[in-house]
């Protein structure tokens, strides 16, 4: 009786939880300044095009260098693709733990405007081209990222609200494979291989390294959210992924989206 009774979801205890979590945070000095930033990007980008680059193998396949005079958000350790392209993204977005902790000496040391995890204030400096994002574990699409963001399986979820708050009026996904060869039950933590099969880069996650399993069918849901969030509005997500296996968001090369007018 006693377990059964427990494991029934308590609406109360969840309000209240998320209440106090909303506390905790915005009662830092850092929620403040965080805040001040987003607010600041709020519709900055009104009507323009971005591109987001997504973690897949198949990001690889596309020549970078096109992106240069396009928005770009790179997402968790796109960092790794430096030397292999001369580009950089004008934003990063990163909100996996394990990912910000392997991830934190670069942060730390970048010029490049970052969106990070508010847990990830702990381990990465306050200054003034990072902007901390609290999350929320209510499923939702936030249309303005000053105050909350909803956390997904993906990181591109997080990349997606982000652009929408910017007011990107299209999206162009690529490297966004949807597919794993490492297979196992989803959110799971385990222990990277020798060499990473299933990112961009041999070590992204590798020699031992933690990361999640991935979790496509609730991605998939995310996705959705995002798609008919950005429809509502008269603006559009499009996949130009080399490739892979998502089939959500209509297809295009990735010379076709840059060639689409900005509004």
């Amino acid at each position: 009786m006693y377990s059964k009774f427990h494991t029934i979801i308590n609406p109360y205890r969840t309000a209240v939880g998320l209440l106090i979590k909303r506390v905790k945070w915005d009662i830092q000095p850092e929620s403040f300044r965080s805040r001040k930033i987003l607010k600041l990007l709020k519709n900055k980008h009104w009507g323009q095009k971005a591109v987001i680059l997504c973690n897949g193998p198949s990001l690889l396949k596309h020549d970078l260098n096109k992106l240069k005079d396009i928005f770009t958000f790179g997402l968790n350790k796109i960092n790794l693709i430096f030397d292999k392209a001369d580009f950089k993204p004008s934003y990063i977005v990163a909100v996996n733990p394990f990912v910000i902790e392997q991830n934190a000496e670069f942060y730390n040391n970048t010029e490049i405007p970052l969106f990070i995890d508010s847990n990830g204030s702990k381990i990465i400096k306050s200054r003034n081209n990072v902007a901390f994002l609290h999350y929320t574990n209510i499923r939702s699409f936030a249309r303005d990222c000053s105050m909350s963001i909803a956390q997904s399986p993906t990181v591109t979820y997080v990349a997606l609200q982000l652009a929408f708050h910017m007011g990107f009026a299209g999206v162009a996904l690529i490297g966004c494979d949807h597919s794993f060869t490492t297979k196992g039950t989803p959110n799971k933590t385990v222990i990277s291989e020798t060499k990473d099969v299933d990112h961009f880069d041999p070590n992204y996650f590798s020699g031992g390294d933690k990361w999640h399993l991935p979790d496509l069918p609730q991605s998939e849901i995310s996705f959705l959210m995002a798609k008919y969030a950005f429809l509502e509005e008269g603006r559009s997500i499009y996949n130009a992924t080399e490739g892979g296996m998502l089939e959500i968001f209509p297809r295009c090369s990735l010379e076709q989206f840059l060639e689409l007018p900005s509004r």
